[in-house]
């Protein structure tokens, strides 16, 4: 099998997931906004949350929790994709 661009950014990416607990601890936009602008206490609970707080649930390492969560996610999006390309392709060679 010989190295793809694609191969680069999928290991890429895992180190970045690797990376994460160095990241800051600040909140992301959206919550700064919302923080700024008062409107924080407004938001309700997502209806769904499969890694709660970017951490897998049963770690006692608040680090190891977050690189577990940042590597699934990017694997998680990475099949995705991958899947969907593989099948946008082979329904355009039909």
């Amino acid at each position: 099998m010989r190295f793809k661009w694609w191969h680069g950014a999928l290991i890429f990416a895992l180190f970045l997931a690797v990376l994460s607990p160095l990241a800051s601890s600040s909140p992301d936009g959206l919550e700064r906004i919302a923080e700024d602008k008062g409107f924080m206490e407004t938001a309700r609970e997502a209806f769904f949350e499969a890694i709660p707080d970017y951490m897998v649930p049963g770690i006692k390492s608040e680090a190891v929790a977050t690189i577990l969560a940042g590597l699934i996610g990017t694997l998680l999006v990475f099949a995705i994709g991958y899947s969907l390309a593989r099948l946008l392709k082979a329904k355009g060679e039909a």
